[in-house]
C-alpha cells in the first residue's frame, strides 16, 4: 500500500497490475471500496487512514484479482474491538464465498471464532492440530453442570454418578466430562434409568488458551527432562 496514493488509487494500481483493463479496473476498485465500507474515504490518502481502515484496504487490494486462497498474517493485531469484529465479519463472508484462508494469529479467541481447523505452534514446532472442539478435549477440566429439580434428586444423582462436586444451595452437580455427544448421552441415560429429573444442564470445556498453555507446558517439561 502506497500511503501517498488515495485508497481508490491503490486499488486501481492493483487492478492495473492484474491487467484488468481501465474500465474493469475502476469498476472493481469502486466495488471493493463499497464492500469494505471505504467509499467515503476512497479519495483520501491511504496514509490518513486509521489502523482498521488500513487493514480493510490491504485486504481489499488482495482481493482485486479475485484469489481463491489468501494468507493473512495477524490481520487484527492492534485493532480496537469494533474494527476487529468488522474484520472477522469480512473474513467470514470470504469463507462463505468459498475462499480458503490461512490465518496466523496470536489471539486464540480469534482462531476459535474463525477457523475450521487449527494448528498450534510452539517455538516453530507443531504441538497439536484439529478442530477447535477436538483441541479443547485434549486437556482435562471439562465438566457438565447438572441442575436438579430438588434435594432428593440431587442426593440420588450424586449416588448414581459418584465422582461429582455438589452444590446443595444451587441444587447442582458438576460431573467431569469431555463434553462429547457420546459422553452426554451416556450421562443422561444413567439418570433416566434411575428416574432422576434434571431441570437443565450446561457443558463447560477448556478454551484454546487452556489448551495452548497445557500443551506448551508439557513441551517445556519434556525439554527440562532431557537436559
Amino acid at each position: 500500500m502506497d500511503n501517498l496514493l488515495t485508497g481508490r488509487e491503490n486499488l486501481i494500481l492493483m487492478a492495473d497490475l492484474h491487467h484488468l483493463g481501465r474500465d474493469a479496473g475502476r469498476e472493481r476498485a469502486a466495488e471493493l471500496l463499497a464492500q469494505f465500507d471505504l467509499a467515503e474515504a476512497g479519495a483520501k490518502p491511504a496514509g490518513s487512514y486509521s489502523g482498521g481502515m488500513r487493514r480493510r484496504l490491504d485486504l481489499a487490494m488482495t482481493l482485486v484479482g479475485d484469489p481463491r486462497i489468501i494468507f493473512l498474517d495477524e490481520p487484527t493485531t492492534g485493532l480496537d474491538p469494533r474494527s476487529r469484529r468488522t474484520m472477522w465479519q469480512i473474513i467470514r463472508e470470504l469463507i462463505a464465498d468459498g475462499v480458503t484462508i490461512f490465518l496466523t494469529t496470536q489471539y486464540l479467541e480469534e482462531a476459535d471464532r474463525l477457523a475450521d481447523r487449527i494448528a498450534l505452534l510452539d517455538g516453530g514446532r507443531l504441538v497439536a492440530e484439529g478442530t477447535p472442539e477436538q483441541l479443547e478435549r485434549l486437556v482435562p477440566g471439562g465438566h457438565v453442570t447438572l441442575h436438579l429439580t430438588g434435594a432428593d434428586e440431587l442426593d440420588a444423582a450424586a449416588r448414581v454418578l459418584g465422582d461429582a462436586s455438589r452444590d446443595e444451595e444451587a441444587l447442582t452437580l458438576q460431573v467431569p466430562s469431555d463434553g462429547s455427544v457420546h459422553a452426554l448421552r451416556s450421562l443422561l441415560d444413567r439418570l433416566d434409568l434411575a428416574s432422576i429429573g434434571v431441570e437443565n444442564l450446561s457443558v463447560h470445556t477448556p478454551d484454546l488458551d487452556d489448551v495452548f498453555l497445557a500443551l506448551t507446558e508439557r513441551t517445556e517439561t519434556r525439554k527440562e527432562s532431557l537436559r
